[in-house]
């Protein structure tokens, strides 16, 4: 599938493929002053209740449904996410799946990936590591890879979020969302084509889009932090950069202790557990980062809680 295919009409297709697999996500509405914050009227979109725990089941079911799957099955690296995702669309189909995750993964991460009967791996300290090693088992297997972000299928995937959005709750005026490796930015990017703003989230100690704006180009950058096992590829996809290039207006850092502090009020005042990587687009606003113009309608993408209470 060409790049250009990630239009509008293509993500479409995709929710339609991809309906009878994936859960249409609640929103939230709330007020910005419910949190401190100046009067806006705020959305959340609350993609950790997706199968699996993330939005990563969109991806993982389009690039499933796209592809003949070998007897070897299909094999994924991840930070545990997708892993979770893979393994969770291989349950559904009936196929093998063959998953490897860094020692960095969360518990919570991977005893759901072992729950779904993925052949799971735990290796190596990062997610390149992990990467590495499901590129051998591929060479050697046969397998079908599919990769965490850097896909067209995974964005049309990850594009049926915005979708929703417009149909939940139209006439928004920014949407903010994570980005590690930017596959979740690129398709909300890829839906909206700049008719509305859409800003990325990313940790200060894993500046993957921050570094590539500065470069104009993918460039390795550094993956220390909190949210380490679900934002911190290294580097930004290069089929995904010139999505995030062309359409995101803006590339926002935020700090642990602002992801911290962001877990910790979106428990206290509503109660939803969300991952330190779930919680880093709405720790952009809780911290400052952006601030909404008055009666400014930003929707906020919630999208991982594969965690415990007492970790988040």
């Amino acid at each position: 599938m060409r790049l250009a295919q990630l239009t509008p009409e293509a993500i479409a297709d995709a929710a339609a493929l991809i309906r009878p697999y994936v859960r249409l996500t609640p929103v939230v509405q709330i007020d910005g002053e419910d949190f401190g914050l100046a009067p806006f009227p705020l959305t959340l979109k609350l993609e950790q209740l997706q199968h699996s725990g993330s939005f990563k089941a969109r991806g993982a079911f389009m690039n499933a449904l796209n592809n003949v799957i070998p007897a070897a099955g299909i094999v994924a690296a991840s930070g545990g996410n997708h892993g979770a995702a893979v393994a969770y669309a291989a349950m559904r189909l009936g196929v093998r799946s063959h998953i490897f995750v860094p020692s960095i993964s969360s518990p919570a991460k991977v005893e759901r990936i072992r729950e779904y009967g993925a052949d799971l791996v735990v290796g190596g300290e990062s997610y390149a590591d992990a990467l590495a090693a499901s590129e051998v088992f591929a060479r050697e297997s046969g397998a079908l890879v599919i990769h965490a972000f850097d896909s067209e299928l995974t964005m049309l995937g990850t594009g049926t979020i915005a979708l929703e959005l417009d149909q939940q709750m139209g006439g928004l005026d920014t949407v903010v969302a994570a980005v590690g490796g930017g596959g979740l930015l690129g398709g909300i990017a890829a839906w909206y084509s700049s008719r509305i703003a859409v800003l990325g989230v990313e940790p200060e100690g894993a500046p993957t889009l921050t570094e590539a704006l500065v470069a104009g180009r993918p460039v390795d950058a550094q993956i220390g932090s909190i949210a380490a096992d679900s934002l911190a590829p290294r580097r930004i996809g290069s089929v995904v950069f010139p999505i995030l290039q062309r359409h995101v207006q803006r590339a926002l850092l935020v700090s642990d202790d602002d992801i911290r502090a962001a877990q910790a009020v979106l428990w206290d005042r509503l109660r939803l557990v969300v991952e330190p990587g779930g919680a880093a687009a709405f720790a952009a606003l809780l911290a400052h980062k952006y601030v909404p113009q008055a009666g400014e309608r930003v929707a906020v993408v919630l999208s991982g809680a594969n965690t415990t209470i007492s970790r988040a």
